[in-house]
């Protein structure tokens, strides 16, 4: 069985060693330590690898909380202890920064960071029927597989919803179409917790009596979803609370579907929030734009400190709401939204936008590379760009200071997935 040396951690916690000039990835290998591995896929320059024992272990080695800890693939870092997960969030963040980019932030911001358990308010679960497995299953995918971790409870989801996953194993086993239910999502707002359930086919009259009695038990609010996410509509109670998230320091409630993109963290969304508007620093009489702004967690925010915001975002149906969570907060004179597709931003569409004093731009995945590059010589003096990946920030980091003049002054991680292998950043953009 080979050996080997961990050096790091690659951008999906895995530990990484060498041996006669291939790289191996060893999943669940911590750096520091001596393992015995064994390879599963074996490539020309690299190798992939399960940890088979670990022969001396790293101080930053933790007993996972979780009972399913390395075959649900929610999680990837349970074994670390939480602080050293944030600081290997920040070395990813600033490699990638300087082997994308070739950029080094001014100043390396502490991290955001909150509370490790308990915080996961949004969850999209799998869910099969599987006599052989004790009925029917709900849970997260397995690590690296298509199928559905058997999970009973998941510390990272909020207590009570936890407690919830073995009573609807129950309640959906038991429904006429518990085999055309291929999944169901999970939102927690301030004031109700919503269940969608993504049904193939109509429930029968039992099965909608059935969701009636477990929804006024439980104390949860029940959506049926047949086709695709717009297709999700409130079945019971239909009267009640709506689901929403609040921002106190901004005096603001925004309410939210249940498939809508919303922050997972709502605790941790908070404090990026303010960190994003201390660095941004808005004043009244400025013209801020807020690029890929969603349902306007930062846009009305922005207008609350008494700017002028346009929000920008490619779903015309969040871009519909916009105004109304602006008048919900008495902030509809401060704010425009606009809808366009920002991966297809063009220097000239840009410019017909007007003049911003600064921006703030809050891309998916795949980052805001056309964007970048679409500003021009009066691009706003101030940026400041909020990352779920960082190897596409530093890519756009490396367009923003090589060719459109910008400084990176800082940059820092934001720990809103702890215990994943999620990095999650924020970072200040500033040119003269």
């Amino acid at each position: 069985m080979p050996t080997g040396i961990i050096e790091s951690l690659d951008h999906e916690a895995r530990g990484i060693t060498r041996r006669e000039g291939k790289t191996i990835f060893v999943d669940g290998a911590l750096p520091g330590e001596c393992v015995e591995y064994a390879s599963f896929r074996q490539k020309p320059k690299y190798e992939l690898a399960h940890l088979v024992k670990v022969q001396r272990a790293s101080a930053a080695r933790v007993e996972p909380v979780c009972p399913h800890f390395g075959i649900c693939g929610g999680c990837a870092m349970q074994h670390m202890h939480p602080a050293d997960q944030l600081a290997a969030k920040q070395r990813v963040l600033e490699d990638s920064l300087w082997h994308i980019g070739r950029v080094r932030p001014a100043q390396v911001l502490p991290p955001i960071q909150g509370a490790a358990w308990g915080y996961r308010h949004r969850a999209r679960l799998g869910v099969r029927k599987l006599a052989s497995r004790g009925g029917m299953l709900i849970g997260f995918h397995e690590w690296r597989s298509s199928y559905i971790a058997d999970i009973r409870t998941c510390p990272v989801l909020p207590p009570h919803v936890s407690n919830l996953l073995m009573p609807l194993r129950a309640l959906l086993g038991g429904l006429s179409i518990a085999e055309r239910l291929p999944q169901i999502e999970i939102a927690v707002g301030e004031r109700c917790t919503a269940i969608v359930l993504r049904i193939l086919q109509p429930l029968s009259r039992r099965d909608e009596e059935a969701l009636r009695v477990f929804a006024d038990q439980q104390q949860v609010v029940f959506y049926l979803q047949p086709k695709g996410p717009d297709s999700a509509v409130r079945f019971y109670p239909l009267p009640g609370p709506r689901l929403s998230y609040l921002l106190p320091e901004f005096d603001l409630e925004l309410e939210f579907r249940p498939t809508d993109f919303t922050q997972v963290n709502h605790a941790m969304n908070r404090v990026m929030v303010r960190r994003a508007l201390q660095l941004l620093d808005p004043q009244p009489g400025e013209r801020i734009a807020d690029m890929f702004c969603g349902l306007g967690n930062f846009t009305l925010p922005i207008a609350r400190r008494g700017a002028e915001v346009m929000g920008v975002e490619g779903s015309a149906a969040l871009v519909a709401r916009g105004p109304q969570a602006a008048r919900a907060n008495a902030l509809a004179e401060k704010v425009s939204f606009v809808a366009a597709n920002l991966f297809n931003s063009t220097e000239d569409w840009l410019a017909g936008l007007g003049r911003f004093d600064k921006m703030l731009i809050d891309p998916p995945r795949e980052g805001a590379l056309e964007l970048c590059k679409a500003l021009g010589g009066d691009a706003p003096r101030r940026l400041v760009y909020v990352s779920c990946n960082p190897a596409t920030l530093a890519r756009d980091a490396g367009v923003l200071t090589s060719l459109k003049g910008y400084r990176l002054q800082a940059a820092g991680i934001v720990n809103r997935f702890p215990h994943t292998a999620h990095v999650e950043s924020i970072a200040l953009f500033e040119r003269e």
